[in-house]
């Protein structure tokens, strides 16, 4: 928790641009930090092809900072003889040698020209002085802030992004469920949005986003408790019904419905910042501010009633009753109905 604040902290002081992974743009040195891979490749892959639009005969090099062997980066940056622009690109520099932690400190004081040097941390005390040297402003470097997307809200925007950047638009329903569908694996997530912009014209609707991803869609337990949670009955009855032709088992169903409603149970009627809350109640901050907008529309006596019918359509699903699809139904009904008669 400690290094993670001191990391935020650096980066509110630096003295170079933060950016966004899809603002990235082209600059002597090209900081890309955080945990999250997907992000940090897509905006070095940008970055790539924008250099190679403004100059097709781009040469790109690759270097892992942790087998580096002196001289390689200057050797790499060295001005050709045709002088074609250069991108380095630089891995694992969390785990950095300190014969490429001597160079790269060495080539913040004269960048050579025509050559954009990407270096990709990952996080961690280790080059802690050459990332403060690139945020003080040597080298005249940007940084590419990569952190963990934990919330659908910041998944979404993600996949609109995606979306945007190929000059296309997806509708809310769409977005709704192609998060629902990979919201586990944000490279899956990814590989969607770039397979709908390869195969599908024009904007992407449901219907679009159920062709091709229906099975992933239909048989996400967190899709109907969402849908229910949020008073859609129809669209969540829906869902279930097709989950569970798809061969979806009731228990695991039922135990999404119960993660959800507990956890805006704890949060409902709590004060307190995100942070602070989360700590308190055992949750991660991301589920509290989930949790607070999945109440709205919700009463005290309303959580009530969907916590009693929890209970039954578990023991239901588990043999107390002979038709747990029955039991799963009237479920979706009293949560879509928010616990009112």
């Amino acid at each position: 928790m400690a290094a993670r604040a001191g990391a935020a902290s650096a980066r509110s002081k630096a003295a170079i641009p933060q950016l966004a992974w899809n603002a990235v743009r082209p600059a002597p040195i090209v900081l890309v930090t955080g945990p999250e891979d997907v992000l940090a490749e897509r905006a070095i892959t940008m970055l790539r092809d924008f250099l190679r639009t403004e100059d097709p005969s781009l040469e790109v090099s690759d270097l892992e900072a942790d087998g580096y062997r002196r001289g390689e980066l200057l050797t790499l940056a060295s001005p050709s003889l045709f002088g074609e622009p250069r991108l380095i690109r630089v891995s694992g520099v969390e785990k950095s040698s300190d014969d490429f932690l001597l160079d790269a400190l060495d080539y913040l004081d004269q960048t050579a020209e025509a050559t954009t040097l990407v270096l990709r941390h990952r996080g961690g005390q280790r080059g802690k002085k050459l990332l403060d040297a690139i945020r003080a402003g040597t080298g005249a470097g940007i940084e590419i802030a990569c952190a963990e997307l934990k919330r659908d809200a910041d998944k979404q925007d993600f996949a609109v992004a995606e979306f945007r950047a190929a000059g296309r638009k997806i509708s809310p329903g769409a977005l709704r469920a192609l998060v629902a569908a990979f919201s586990d694996d944000l490279r899956e997530l990814s590989a969607a949005c770039r397979q709908l912009i390869a195969d599908s014209p024009g904007d992407i609707s449901e219907a679009v986003v159920a062709k091709y991803y229906g099975g992933q869609v239909e048989t996400n337990a967190f899709a109907v408790a969402d849908a229910a949670i949020a008073g859609r009955y129809g669209e969540a009855l829906i869902a279930l019904r097709h989950a569970l032709d798809s061969g979806a088992d009731p228990v695991p169903m039922v135990a999404a419905f119960a993660m959800k409603v507990r956890t805006m149970a704890k949060v409902s009627g709590a004060r307190g910042g995100g942070a602070q809350l989360a700590s308190s109640l055992g949750l991660a901050p991301w589920q509290v501010d989930r949790a607070r907008r999945d109440l709205a529309g919700w009463t005290d006596a309303g959580l009530g009633v969907a916590i009693e019918a929890l209970a039954a359509t578990d023991a239901a699903v588990k043999g107390a009753e002979r038709d747990p699809v029955f039991a799963l139904e009237r479920l979706v009904g009293v949560i879509a109905a928010r616990g009112r008669p």
